[in-house]
């Protein structure tokens, strides 16, 4: 049986718990100790770094980075906050896990090149959709775009394109909703490029809010009114936006913040500035892509990975994926190329993607508080005290996963180059 330890503050975790037949938890804690103990003199707390800057928080409010509410990103605050701290002035910064790209833009900000990397279609597209807005954007584009907005055109056409959906995405929104995105993606579909993109990308932006869903890391909550019964208690979502609302005030808030301020800060001088186009955006895994970069290329490397937390993010974007044609095969195989934080995800072979990953590997599998960890995970799902009895697996490929990616960061870093 296995119960939770009991901690007394102040002491170390191994001389203050209690339980029963918990020799397994025991190895444990005891591991952990020595490993916070091994690096102690190393670890400092920065109390600057408040839950509001080192969190998408502080993006709700500024000019660019609010435009698509991605929950699992950090703030622009926060890389200016590191740029600052290494002095990063110059070179090349690289972002293996891009998300919506707000190491890239921030970086970008600062006259510094920047890379990324980036495995999911909704953030690719959302990084694509503002580098093209904010470097190639014409006065007439947004005029068209300001436009569109007054007239909503697509309320006067026929739909001729169906909206995707997936299985886990059916039922979605109320029929109304349903009908006007249909309406929109054909109007979408007619427009020129750059609006397109727009359009599209404010699409994107406001699908939770005119849906029955709302995200939750490891799945889409339903609301009540969708009929699909989720869990013993109801989920109320509150307000359902209108989807014309919704999308307006969106593209509003686009034009908004790429119109000229008191402050000389708007599109066509930004545009004027060399850094504007140095932004490479790489799609796809980056265990398939890092073992193709050079070695010593990056002055740093500022990134999120996911975390080792369940949270299956082909399902928390499901919406979005749906819209940009993901089907329940490629949504299967995205799931598998990310880095093992879901209990689906199966064992990788990571020697046949490099097999100088040996190293990597090697260290990770002799670690010894990795080893009790899994021990221990093994032992809970034996006894059948596990929810998932994938969990085990998931927890293993991670750590072997992120070995490889730490592996690959230190080479392609330039000697004394900071990993963030």
């Amino acid at each position: 049986m296995y119960t939770t330890p009991i901690i007394d503050s102040g002491k170390t975790l191994a001389s203050t718990l209690s339980w029963q037949d918990t020799d397994a938890l025991t190895a444990v804690m005891v591991a952990v100790d020595i490993l916070e103990e091994k690096y102690r003199d190393l670890l400092r707390v920065d109390a600057g770094l408040t839950r509001q800057l080192v969190s998408f928080q502080a993006n709700k409010q500024r000019r660019r980075y609010r435009w698509y509410k991605y929950k699992e990103g950090f703030s622009a605050a926060l890389v200016e906050y590191f740029l600052e701290r290494f002095d990063i002035s110059s070179g090349k910064v690289l972002d293996p896990f891009a998300g919506s790209g707000t190491t890239l833009f921030s970086t970008s900000d600062r006259n510094v090149a920047a890379d990324g990397i980036e495995l999911l279609p909704i953030g690719v597209t959302l990084i694509e959709a503002r580098r093209l807005l904010e470097e190639s954007a014409t006065p007439a584009d947004l005029t068209a775009l300001g436009q569109l907005v007054r007239e909503r055109p697509w309320n006067a056409l026929q739909a001729t394109m169906a909206l995707p959906e997936l299985r886990i995405t059916e039922g979605a929104y109320p029929a109304g909703t349903k009908q006007a995105i249909e309406r929109c993606l054909t109007l979408i579909s007619a427009l020129p490029n750059l609006q397109r993109q727009v359009v599209l990308f404010a699409l994107l932006s406001v699908l939770e809010v005119v849906s029955y869903t709302r995200k939750d890391g490891q799945y889409l909550r339903w609301d009540y009114r969708s009929g699909r019964r989720q869990g013993s208690r109801p989920f109320d979502k509150g307000v359902i936006r209108e989807f014309d609302e919704a999308l307006c005030e969106k593209l509003n808030e686009i034009l908004a913040d790429v119109q000229p301020t008191a402050f000389g800060d708007d599109l066509f001088s930004v545009l004027d500035r060399p850094h504007r186009h140095a932004i490479d955006l790489y799609a796809g895994s980056c265990l398939d892509l890092l073992p193709t970069f050079g070695e010593a290329t990056y002055d740093a490397i500022l990134t999120s990975p996911p975390y080792c937390n369940r949270y299956d993010y082909t399902r928390t974007y499901a919406l979005e994926l749906a819209i940009l044609g993901s089907n329940e095969q490629t949504l299967s195989a995205l799931r598998q190329q990310m880095l093992s934080c879901t209990v689906e995800n199966r064992a990788k072979d990571l020697l046949i993607i490099n097999p100088s990953w040996e190293t990597a590997i090697r260290s990770a599998t002799g670690h010894p508080t990795l080893m009790c960890v899994l021990d221990y995970l093994e032992g809970l799902r034996a006894d059948g005290a596990l929810n998932n009895n994938g969990i085990p697996r998931m927890v293993r490929g991670y750590f072997l996963e992120m070995a490889c990616v730490i592996q690959e960061c230190a080479r392609v870093l330039k000697p004394g180059a900071p990993l963030i």
